[in-house]
Parts: C-alpha cells; structure tokens; sequence
C-alpha cells in the first residue's frame, strides 16, 4: 500500500511504523491519522509480522496536533480535525473502540519508540503502546494546559496507572519539559538508550520477540493485560484459568516444551 504521511517497513517478522512529516516534528494531521491506521491494519493482517515498532522521522516522535489543525478548529474549519473512525475491532471492549483507544484492540505488541519530542497528542499515542523506549534526545510534555486545553483522549486514565496520581496531576497542569531520565525515573517509558543506538537496540529487542516468544502467547497476554486494567484480582484470575485450557492444546505449547526438550531454537507458529 502506498502512504503518504508514514514509511511502512517489515524485516525479520518486525512492522516498522515511521511518522514521516519530520519537517512539522511529525505533528498529527488528519491524513496521518489514516495512514497510522492502514499501516497498523496491515502489520495486523500480514501473518509474517509478530510485533510492531511505531516511531517518528527525523528528530521527533510526534508533536502533537499540527498547529494548522488546532487554528483550523478554532476557526471553525472540522475538515482539518481527524474525525471518529470505526471501530478497530468492533468485538474489542467497547473502551478500546474510541478515536485513539484502539491500539490495544491491536493484536500484536506494539513498542513506541521514542526517538525525540514527544508531546501533546504525541504523548497520548505513545502511551496507548505497550512498551515505550526512549532515545535520551527524547523529551516529553503533555501540552494540553499551555493550550487551553484538557486532559484529553484518555490521558487522565492512563497517566495515574503508570506513574501515579500526584506524578500525573504534576505533568498534566504543568505540562513542563521531561528529559528521558526523568521518564525512565517516573515510569513513562521502560528504557533509555544512548541516540546513536536507539533504533537498532529497538529493533534486535523486537526481533527477540519476533523469533525467540510464542505469537499466540504475545497476542493472548497483551489481550490479558489490558482487560486486567478493568478487573479486580479474582477476574483476572477466573479469566486467565479460562484462557489456560486454549493454551495447553495449542501447536505454540507443543513446541515450547519440544524445543526446550530438544534443545534447539523455537519454530513458534502462532497456533
């Protein structure tokens, strides 16, 4: 498929998203809307891709909204504004068949790579992923106070999960400049990785994943992980024993015991 704003790559079982309008800092726009979307659609539909890897062009990651977007709204222009799209996956939970609650009805992981400013609306994307690394040129903001704006897109949901509610209410009315070790510090992201190594330490850890793991087990925790956020603990549980019958009868156990019995490499199917 041909794109117009993202370079869509696939090697070794790894889809590479790249934001590609690095002369706006990969600043959010209706068509990249789209394309971030259709490029997801096909790492999804593609049996040869096993994990995601979602980046930015150039120096940034994602601005945010493009500034042409927000005037336009303010103007009263909605052409400009990314409008609702359907449902990702209409048997998702309906909380991840919102505008940008879909990642997680992904079925693949999804590792945002978080190669340099990261803001806004930007911020609000990596934080749908479900792992962040980031470059130590990254810098983060939530933006939305310095615009008038609000906690937007369900930030205020995912910000107290990861890093706590006196951390989130700091980051969200402030909206001041994060460093990558500040983020690391907080939990915002999982890893920081020197600039000149960054995407190839993101990619031979996507590529673990892609060769070394089950991809049906892949699929199955990340559905697991993010359901778990609106169960108690004896949910998750009753949930996860009912999983646990697929499991046993699946090609991915047989092999996972073969391989280790055997001692050899896996040849993991995602069956």
């Amino acid at each position: 498929m041909a794109y117009t704003d993202v370079i869509y790559s696939v090697d070794a079982g790894v889809a590479t998203v790249t934001l590609n309008r690095p002369d706006r800092l990969n600043a959010w726009c209706a068509s990249l809307d789209a394309d971030v979307r259709a490029a997801m659609r096909e790492a999804t539909d593609d049996a040869a891709v096993r994990v995601i890897i979602l980046t930015g062009a150039g120096r940034g990651f994602c601005a945010g909204a493009d500034m042409n977007v927000l005037q336009g709204i303010q103007d009263g222009d909605r052409a400009t504004r990314p409008g609702p799209p359907a449902p990702w996956d209409a048997a998702a939970r309906e909380d991840f068949r919102k505008q940008y609650s879909w990642f997680p009805a992904v079925p693949k992981p999804i590792i945002g790579a978080i190669n340099g400013p990261c803001a806004g609306l930007g911020m609000v994307l990596a934080l749908y992923t479900d792992i962040r690394f980031a470059s130590d040129a990254a810098v983060f903001s939530t933006a939305f106070s310095r615009r008038g704006l609000i906690a937007e897109h369900g930030i205020s949901w995912l910000l107290p999960r990861l890093i706590g509610m006196a951390n989130a209410a700091d980051l969200l009315f402030s909206a001041r400049r994060v460093e990558a070790a500040e983020a690391r510090a907080l939990g915002l992201v999982s890893r920081v990785i020197p600039h000149g190594d960054f995407m190839a330490d993101v990619t031979a850890y996507a590529r673990m994943l892609a060769t070394e793991v089950s991809p049906r087990s892949l699929r199955e925790m990340k559905r697991e992980l993010w359901n778990a956020q609106f169960q108690d603990l004896g949910d998750a549980i009753e949930a996860a024993n009912a999983d646990m019958a697929g499991s046993f009868a699946s090609e991915d156990f047989k092999e996972g015991v073969a391989h280790y019995l055997e001692k050899r490499p896996a040849a993991f199917t995602g069956q």
